[in-house]
């Protein structure tokens, strides 16, 4: 499983830098300040959770378990839905999407309390 999360950590950071890149010069143009505000939120976001699952791959080797994989699995779907439903919404202006990003935010919280919860008890 560490190997999963790391992989997965490795190419979401790859698919950020290249969402990035896309939203830099590719969407520069063409979408409005806020727009791409929203856009680049996603990228941030989903770089920051690339780097968490990189994180739950090590901690798996030394803490290994259900809470600590599912921390893993919950940062897969925050950045699945939060991130996700930023880009969609930035690259279709569909407001209603918006709705649907604090889901992604709960999942990313929740995985931060797995996280921490295993590290701080030290348990499996």
């Amino acid at each position: 499983m560490d190997r999963l999360f790391f992989a997965a950590g490795a190419i979401s950071a790859c698919l950020a830098v290249a969402a990035g890149a896309f939203g830099a010069h590719g969407l520069k143009n063409r979408l409005d300040a806020e727009m791409l505000s929203i856009f680049e939120t996603g990228v941030r976001y989903q770089m920051y959770h690339a780097f968490a699952l990189i994180v739950v791959a090590w901690a798996l080797t030394r803490w290994p378990g259900h809470l600590m994989a599912t921390s893993g699995w919950l940062f897969i779907a925050g950045t699945l839905i939060f991130s996700g439903s930023l880009y969609l919404l930035s690259l279709t202006g569909q407001r209603w999407l918006g709705a649907i990003t604090p889901l992604g935010g709960l999942a990313f919280i929740a995985g931060w309390l797995c996280l921490a919860s295993v590290i701080w008890k030290g348990e499996h």
